[in-house]
């Protein structure tokens, strides 16, 4: 680590102009949450393997910001040479540049590691003391990444309609109509999920997410897919031949970007230099492009505006327009993915049947291996764990280990193709840390006298899931029963909300912390968060969180979004239950003010462990839920489990009583 520093600083100190400080951002060049291996620059330099964070080095410093899941974890793995900077305690890293860099400091940064939005409160924030942000040439941390890993080549492949419920020809339709409300005439599409969902193809270029590295440019006559066509096989150039789409070399973007901007872009117009392919320094040139040649629409309106979302589009593609004829505006795409169609829905449903399904399956494994294997009490019984708990048959059963069986049950069931995200698995302290993720090497062995807590899901063809649920096996104290009943009362509140069309997650949040806040408990994450159909498994624009930016999309009907409310005592223990909920219009008594009601249901279906529950903290209305909800997973997993199985989960779902 010492010796990655010492390299980039060398970099920074002959770089033109000299840079004072390096920012390195966790994201790809599509803005990505999640990003490929050869992507993870930020986890390189500083060892931090979390999603979210960034990372600034200064010439004698060197300091990581990350968010409240983080904490933890972040300050566990960052070396002596880091500081940790929490998000929302300390100064924003924007904040800290301004205040604590010289006058006129070069700040240096890869462009198309930035979104505009970034970029651009970055720059007002450098004003006051006369710095600048310098647009880096090439990635610095890729010239000092020595065994950085290769480039996959990956086959693109086409998202059935069966699953996707809608053609590609629609949406370029449905967009096309956007592009003329905004008198627009061309949008760039970055965020390789909406590339993913426009044009109905899937990939395997990220772990755990099915996309594609690729951008997307359409205009009113045209469509271009940017990619490496390597991984286009004669069926899928077939395909988007037939969808009116035109496939181009990823690493054109840049020179069709600037082609868009001077209104020169067009199916003939396509000059690919080998100059522009340039994979270890990134995509083309870096110059900025001349100013966009204004052209008028035969019923004399101005449609001049290149369309392009500012939390997504990277500021090196920005760079090539006139930032006069941009419309600065969130992606039209973002809203139409988040409402599914009913094809969507229905594969929601049925794959988070068979998700359900495998983690019951998970549960009763797991539950005869606590037993037999540590002599604990089980699932079901608060007795003590016998005094020689300890691998009485030899069989080890690790954080790791365990969520591989997981995998397993996952595996077997119809349309799998894969987790949906590292799954966190994780026992006593570990489940403290909110996104914690095992390792083979350093993970726990399971304990029966310590809570056990699982997030895990996984992407089927029709649908992408996430569960959260935390059990114990041997005897939970009353500490640990109070603070899961506290969590399960949010949420089952924010579960069971009716709410006034154009309600956003922002006011719905509370819901879910109000019986914590009755204890003086809280969580430092979000609520809720979209999830994708065979996509994303957090997915926008709507989420459900104190953060002001859920103030920005209400909920809507057709709609996807999380509930997992949490507790977490650090060094002791974690708590979280997380249901996907589909937002439905609501049959309410009165429509004050004509607006419409809406109402959540619930499509994850797993049992909660009535063993954690101090029943006498839940009112008859919650205890009538619970056991409702309880007999829906009987009824709707049976089909997909043995006796034995089945006999398990009759048990785990018996009514609660007062």
């Amino acid at each position: 680590m010492a010796d990655t520093l010492a390299a980039l600083r060398s970099l920074m100190s002959s770089h033109s102009p000299p840079l004072d400080a390096l920012v390195v951002p966790s994201e790809d060049y599509h803005q990505s949450e999640y990003v490929s291996s050869r992507d993870k620059r930020r986890e390189f330099v500083s060892g931090f393997t979390g999603s979210a964070g960034l990372a600034l080095i200064t010439m004698n410093e060197a300091l990581l910001w990350t968010d409240g899941r983080y904490f933890l974890q972040a300050a566990q793995q960052l070396s002596e040479q880091w500081k940790l900077m929490r998000i929302g305690e300390d100064p924003a890293v924007d904040v800290w540049m301004a205040d604590n860099l010289p006058n006129d400091a070069a700040i240096g940064t890869d462009p198309w590691c930035v979104s505009i939005d970034t970029a651009q409160r970055w720059e007002r924030a450098f004003a006051k003391k006369q710095q600048k942000l310098v647009q880096t040439s090439t990635n610095l941390v890729d010239e000092v990444w020595k065994n950085r890993p290769p480039l996959e080549i990956n086959p693109v492949n086409v998202h059935a309609l069966e699953f996707a419920g809608r053609s590609a020809t629609d949406k370029l339709k449905d967009l096309r109509e956007r592009l003329t409300q905004e008198k627009a005439r061309g949008m760039i599409i970055t965020a390789l999920d909406e590339v993913a969902w426009l044009y109905n193809i899937r990939g395997s270029d990220v772990s755990y997410c099915p996309v594609v590295h690729a951008f997307a440019i359409v205009t009113p006559t045209s469509a271009f897919f940017y990619v490496d066509q390597r991984k286009l096989s004669s069926e899928v150039s077939g395909y988007l031949r037939e969808n009116g789409i035109e496939a181009r070399e990823y690493s054109a973007v840049s020179t069709d970007v600037s082609l868009l901007g001077s209104n020169q872009l067009g199916p003939c117009s396509f000059k690919e230099t080998q100059s522009e392919v340039s994979e270890g320094t990134g995509i083309g040139s870096r110059e900025d492009a001349a100013g966009s040649i204004k052209s008028e629409a035969e019923d004399g309106d101005s449609i001049d505006l290149i369309w392009t979302d500012p939390g997504l589009c990277c500021y090196a593609l920005y760079s090539k327009l006139n930032s006069n004829r941009v419309l600065l505006k969130q992606s039209p795409l973002a809203l139409a993915k988040a409402l599914k169609n009913q094809t969507e829905l229905d594969g929601l449903k049925k794959a988070h049947i068979r998700d359900g399904a495998a983690v019951v399956q998970y549960l009763v494994w797991l539950d005869k291996q606590m037993q037999e294997n540590y002599g604990a009490s089980g699932y079901f019984v608060e007795g003590e764990t016998l005094a020689q708990k300890k691998q009485l048959k030899g069989n080890k059963l690790t954080e790791v280990t365990v969520s591989d069986k997981l995998e397993s049950f996952r595996a077997s069931k119809e349309n799998f193709k894969g987790l949906s995200f590292p799954t966190i698995s994780s026992v006593g302290p570990n489940a403290a840390i909110i996104h914690y993720s095992p390792q083979p090497d350093t993970c726990a062995e399971l304990d029966a006298d310590c809570i056990y807590l699982f997030d895990s899901g996984a992407q089927y063809l029709d649908g992408t899931t996430d569960i959260t649920r935390t059990v114990h096996f041997g005897r939970p104290s009353a500490h640990e029963k109070a603070s899961y009943t506290a969590v399960l009362k949010g949420h089952i509140a924010l579960g069971n909300a009716r709410f006034p069309n154009g309600t956003n997650g922002y006011a719905l949040d509370i819901l879910a912390r109000v019986p914590l806040w009755k204890d003086g408990l809280d969580y430092r994450h979000g609520t809720g968060h979209g999830i994708g159909s065979y996509l994303n498994v957090h997915e926008g624009p709507h989420l459900i969180s104190f953060r002001p930016h859920a103030r920005n999309v209400p909920m809507q009907a057709s709609m996807t979004v999380t509930d997992e409310p949490g507790y977490y005592e650090d060094g002791s223990f974690g708590i979280r239950l997380e249901n996907v909920l589909v937002v439905n219009e609501a049959d309410t008594k009165f429509n004050f003010g004509d607006k419409g009601y809406l109402s959540f249901e619930h499509i994850t279906w797993a049992p909660y462990q009535t063993k954690l529950i101090n029943s006498s903290l839940l009112t008859p209305e919650e205890i009538d839920w619970l056991n409702t909800y309880h007999s829906k997973c009987r009824d709707i997993l049976a089909p997909y489990l043995d006796d034995d199985e089945m006999a398990w989960l009759k048990k785990a779902t018996e009514p609660l009583r007062a």
